[in-house]
């Protein structure tokens, strides 16, 4: 997760209340006014998973993801576009993009794989709450996908895609993706794919330059080091993003991916601060517990559902041992 450029989150926030969003709650419960933030500062990636979280059910247009993906400007990538256009060509353009992907606004995995014929650039996408999922996939993809073709412009190629592959269920009406990529959309994949012909990838770049490239790889390297530096602890960025989630809660294995990690990494990066997953998980459920405990009258059952448990027994077992006593107990204390 991490910080990252806030560039991307201004331009989805700006898109949003464009499309009809209420951000008039954002300053009051994170002290943020789009308006006001600096467009060279950074931004916690759980802060801003929280952000959409509250700002899209005040949305109602199911392709607001595919349409504000559509208007992500080149200038919000800051010296990577730069670094993409010096690339001699697509197929350094492609894997310099997948090298320094922590400068983007992607909630994903980039990857990409060169074929004989046929290539594909994939973005895997992060373990996200449901509410979110699907905006940000749709925002990604599309976002990428005009990234590609605003480089294409510049040097001026006509690119168009096999076919788009999208992480989630067929819509009852797929023209709107169709016309955006111009090309074959599936449906129900597990990742989300660009396909490109293998032979696009030899396109060479007018403004490729060996010394240009150089200079803006070391920008580039430099903002990748700032971002680490001024990174919040693991194990705080970790509580954060698991508060995102109801009901369903991610595995170690979907967390450490989250984070760019193999899991035995996220474990070894958890216990040098004598922490491990499965006591942070309790830390946040103790704490959501509580509060709906104290400010709610929902049934204990109900709660446990919320916390991920499919027995109530289960959650009280976990209360008792977290709070030395049980839930009932604890909110007739107070």
């Amino acid at each position: 997760m991490s910080k990252r450029a806030i560039l991307g989150f201004i331009y989805t926030l700006q898109a949003l209340e464009a499309h009809g969003a209420d951000l008039s709650m954002l300053e009051e419960r994170y002290g943020l006014n789009v308006d006001n933030l600096s467009p060279d500062g950074h931004i916690e990636r759980a802060l801003e998973l929280r952000v959409y979280c509250d700002v899209l059910p005040t949305i109602s247009d199911p392709l607001v993801g595919l349409r504000i993906g559509q208007t992500m400007s080149l200038a919000g990538y800051g010296p990577l576009i730069m670094l993409l256009m010096t690339c001699q060509n697509a197929w350094e353009a492609f894997n310099t993009g997948v090298h320094y992907q922590a400068l983007t606004y992607l909630f994903g995995e980039l990857q990409f794989e060169a074929g004989e014929q046929a290539s594909i650039l994939r973005l895997k996408p992060s373990t996200l709450p449901p509410i979110c999922q699907h905006f940000l996939m749709d925002r990604d993809i599309s976002g990428t996908y005009q990234l590609i073709q605003d480089l294409q412009t510049n040097i001026g190629v006509n690119f168009k895609p096999s076919y788009v592959r999208l992480p989630y269920p067929k819509p009852k009406d797929v023209r709107p993706y169709e016309a955006r990529y111009q090309c074959p959309v599936e449906f129900g994949s597990e990742y989300a794919d660009i396909g490109i012909p293998t032979d696009y990838l030899a396109t060479q770049f007018p403004a490729g330059n060996k010394m240009a490239y150089s200079l803006y790889q070391k920008q580039c390297d430099s903002l990748l080091l700032t971002l680490g530096s001024n990174a919040t602890s693991i194990a705080q960025e970790v509580r954060d993003y698991l508060h995102l989630f109801v009901e369903h809660y991610p595995s170690i294995q979907e967390v450490a991916a989250t984070f760019g990690m193999a899991e035995r990494s996220f474990r070894r990066k958890l216990s040098e601060d004598n922490l491990s997953y499965r006591g942070l998980l309790d830390e946040v459920r103790f704490a959501k517990a509580k509060q709906l405990l104290l400010h709610s009258t929902l049934p204990i059952e109900a709660i446990a559902n919320q916390l991920g448990y499919t027995e109530a027994a289960a959650f009280i077992h976990a209360f008792q041992r977290w709070a030395n006593a049980t839930p009932a107990k604890y909110r007739a204390n107070r």
